[in-house]
C-alpha cells in the first residue's frame, strides 16, 4: 500500500513539475523559499536557501536548485496533499507575492540568485529541517544543529 501510495505522490509530483517546466529556475526557488519560510522572516528564510545548496552539493540530491526543490516529498510547499486545501490556498498565496515584488519576494529572488554564493556555516552545513513540534522518523535520537523561529534544522548523512 505504501509503494502504491509513493507511486501516486511520485506521479503528482511528476504532473506538477511537467506544469512547471516553463518556469524559471529562480522562479521554483524562490517559490521553494517563500511557500516554506516567508513567516521566519530573513533569518529563516536564508536558511530555507542554505538547505537547498547543501543539498545541491551533494551526491545524493540533484545538483540543480531547481530539481532539488521539486524533488518529490522533501519540500511542503512542492508535495500535493489529497483533499487538503491549505496547500493550495498557500501556492496562490506566495504566486501572489512573489508577483507583488515587495521586500520579502525580492530577497527570496535574491537568495534564489546568489543561491551558489550563500554561506551553509550559518545553518551549519543543514540538509533537512522541520517545525520545531514536528517530529519526523528522521529526527529522533537526532539533536538539531540549528534552530531558527518555529524550524530546527538538522544535518544529516555526510
Amino acid at each position: 500500500m505504501r509503494n502504491l501510495w509513493m507511486l501516486i505522490l511520485s506521479f503528482i509530483l511528476f504532473a506538477c513539475a511537467s506544469a512547471l517546466a516553463g518556469e524559471k529556475e529562480n522562479d521554483i526557488v524562490a517559490m521553494t523559499i517563500l511557500g516554506e519560510a516567508r513567516g521566519e522572516g530573513y533569518a529563516g528564510m536564508y536558511a530555507v536557501a542554505c538547505v537547498i545548496k547543501q543539498r545541491m552539493e551533494l551526491k545524493s540530491f540533484p545538483n540543480t536548485a531547481k530539481a532539488v526543490c521539486l524533488q518529490p516529498s522533501q519540500f511542503d510547499y512542492w508535495t500535493q496533499h489529497p483533499k487538503v486545501k491549505w496547500d493550495d490556498k498557500n501556492r496562490d498565496t506566495v504566486r501572489r507575492l512573489l508577483k507583488s515584488n515587495g521586500d520579502t519576494a525580492r530577497y527570496a529572488k535574491g537568495l534564489a540568485i546568489y543561491i551558489k554564493k550563500l554561506d551553509l556555516s550559518y545553518v551549519e552545513n543543514a540538509t533537512h529541517y522541520c517545525t520545531i513540534n514536528t517530529h519526523n522518523y528522521w529526527t529522533k535520537g537526532r539533536k538539531p544543529v540549528r534552530i531558527i523561529g518555529k524550524h530546527k534544522f538538522f544535518r544529516l548523512g555526510k
